[in-house]
């Protein structure tokens, strides 16, 4: 655990030299303007579809609105699992330096979780549900520190590539930007941490799990992935949107090989990162 500790100590510098206040950083307008872009059209979940094709430059607009209130959704619930897992790990079997930076991921991630509530509850009045897939059996010790870990990795390597995407896209409105950018900054650390803790788990404990085990991590993670990114295709949000058949559009856009494209670009680093550290024996199906 030395390096993890090492990097520990350096992002706890980090995040006391970087500390912001998202209450004084942000200026929240009354209202929206209906006629721009809040969601990079490129990554929305029913780019280069048939459906997607058929759409005006105004109900692009308006499902670029409702994508970004799905995606701010899914961090909300992200971070609520997130803060749960990492509380409960506080002052257990961590190192105090360990815990020390999770103090810091803590806080930051309660501030982000502010930040999209804020957003949701003012402009959209409403915060999508869950559908998150679940852990259901209990876990030797090692294993539910390790797969808590790596579903941080998972999600966070998943999210932070569209928060840098859209905080430099110059056709998003500003605060949708600063949002965005604000994430990343807090994720990039909290990514390096959770990486780092992810390999250190894996390495000191597969040996001792054995090869069933170690299957039933990959078939776990690789459901994971999976159940993750079908959250980024919610039949309500084309609904709000005003498509007819909704159901049938996230069906034929979940399928799609355009989208399957897309959802292989976004994860390609967070895959390379699991076969790389033989945590995956090879990257499963998107």
């Amino acid at each position: 655990m030395e390096n993890v500790i090492a990097l520990s100590q350096k992002l706890s510098k980090a995040s006391v030299k970087r500390y912001s206040n998202p209450y004084l950083e942000f200026d929240w307008p009354d209202s929206l303007p209906q006629d721009g872009w809040f969601f990079s059209p490129e990554l929305s979940s029913l780019y280069a579809t048939p459906v997607y094709n058929t759409l005006s430059e105004a109900q692009k607009k308006r499902l670029a609105f409702w994508e970004l209130v799905n995606f701010f959704s899914l961090n909300i619930h992200g971070e609520k699992a997130l803060l749960q897992g990492l509380s409960q790990r506080l002052y257990s079997h961590w190192p105090a330096e360990i815990s020390d930076y999770l103090h810091h991921f803590l806080g930051e991630e309660n501030k982000h979780m502010t930040l999209f509530g804020t957003f949701c509850s003012r402009y959209a009045n409403k915060i999508y549900p869950s559908k998150a897939y679940s852990l259901k059996e209990e876990q030797v010790h090692s294993v539910e520190d390790f797969l808590f870990f790596a579903r941080v990795v998972i999600f966070e390597e998943f999210v932070d590539f569209y928060n840098l995407y859209m905080a430099k896209d110059d056709r998003l409105h500003s605060l949708c930007r600063a949002i965005n950018q604000y994430h990343h900054n807090d994720e990039s650390r909290h990514l390096a941490f959770g990486r780092k803790i992810t390999q250190q788990l894996y390495a000191a404990n597969s040996e001792d799990w054995g090869q069933d085990t170690i299957n039933s991590i990959r078939r776990y993670l690789g459901d994971y992935i999976q159940a993750t990114w079908k959250e980024y295709y919610n039949p309500w949000v084309y609904k709000d949107a005003g498509l007819s058949d909704y159901y049938e559009t996230y069906l034929t856009a979940w399928r799609h090989k355009n989208q399957q494209q897309l959802r292989h670009k976004i994860s390609a680093h967070c895959l390379e990162f699991f076969v790389n550290s033989g945590i995956f024996a090879e990257e499963p199906v998107l």
